[in-house]
């Protein structure tokens, strides 16, 4: 590869929309946290090490009867409010600033359960109704 020697058309995302393929056997609603497995595809938000946080599913989708790829989610990055963890998981104002973790597809946890749960995003705000997560 060279350097530029003319003008280049150079294409965009906007960063926050994505479309990705479903991990097979796998169902994702709309308004769920959902991630991305070791292999890249798209995954309810649960408890694992082994999952990156994508985003908030824009759309359900049912990939339950098909392979992995058969199917895409539409997803967005953005801060969103999910269910709070309960008991010694419960986040408070306290934590703000601070990451979460995934307890599934719509709760996010104060801690990593001693390293079993993947991390969510940072904690924007907390509220009565659940807790605002920037992923």
């Amino acid at each position: 590869m060279t350097a530029l020697t003319r003008d280049r058309n150079t294409p965009r995302r906007d960063g926050v929309q994505f479309n990705d393929p479903l991990a097979a056997g796998v169902k994702i609603f709309a308004g769920s946290l959902y991630c991305l497995n070791a292999s890249g595809y798209a995954v309810p938000g649960s408890t694992s090490t082994t999952l990156k946080a994508r985003g908030r599913a824009e759309e359900t989708v049912d990939n339950t009867s098909g392979a992995a790829g058969a199917a895409t989610v539409e997803g967005r990055r953005g801060c969103f409010q999910f269910a709070n963890s309960t008991t010694t998981d419960e986040i408070t104002r306290a934590d703000i600033g601070n990451e979460c973790y995934i307890a599934d597809d719509q709760t996010v946890a104060k801690t990593s359960a001693t390293d079993t749960r993947s991390v969510a995003g940072v904690i924007r705000d907390v509220d009565s109704d659940g807790v605002w997560v920037e992923i």
